[in-house]
This record gives C-alpha cells, sequence and structure tokens, in this order.
C-alpha cells in the first residue's frame, strides 16, 4: 500500500464548476500538458509554485482555495 501525498487539491472540482474546461484546455492556460494536469488531480504530481499560482489565478481563487496540506 502506498501512503497518500500530504498535498491535496480541488483543481477536477474546479474545472467542473468553471463550466466543465478539459484537462488538455487548462494545461494549455497554465503552459503544462493534458498529462501533468491529471496527475496533478490525481496527486501523483505536486506541481511547482509557478503553476500553482496560474492555476488559482485562472479560477480566480487563492492558492490554499485550491491546493491543501495534509502533512505533520
Amino acid at each position: 500500500m502506498s501512503k497518500r501525498p500530504p498535498i491535496t487539491n480541488r483543481v477536477r472540482q474546479l474545472r467542473e464548476e468553471h463550466g466543465g474546461l478539459s484537462q488538455a484546455a487548462l494545461g494549455d492556460i497554465v503552459g503544462v500538458t493534458r498529462q501533468t494536469i491529471i496527475a496533478i488531480e490525481q496527486s501523483r504530481y505536486s506541481p511547482s509554485l509557478e503553476t500553482s499560482f496560474r492555476i488559482a489565478r485562472h479560477f480566480g481563487v487563492g492558492l490554499e482555495d485550491v491546493f491543501g496540506w495534509e502533512g505533520d
């Protein structure tokens, strides 16, 4: 069993709340690939701080409204 990473996110939920924006479209907007967006949503990859801010800015929310920390 692998441990889940301590960083959580609401990227998929925000995409759905904003008209069903596709993973590919969000990737184009923030400058990463569709595969990177998929990995972020599945918590298999933690984006750079710059990409995190770009995602939050696109949705018009704060960074902590997109990403959370469940670590020690």
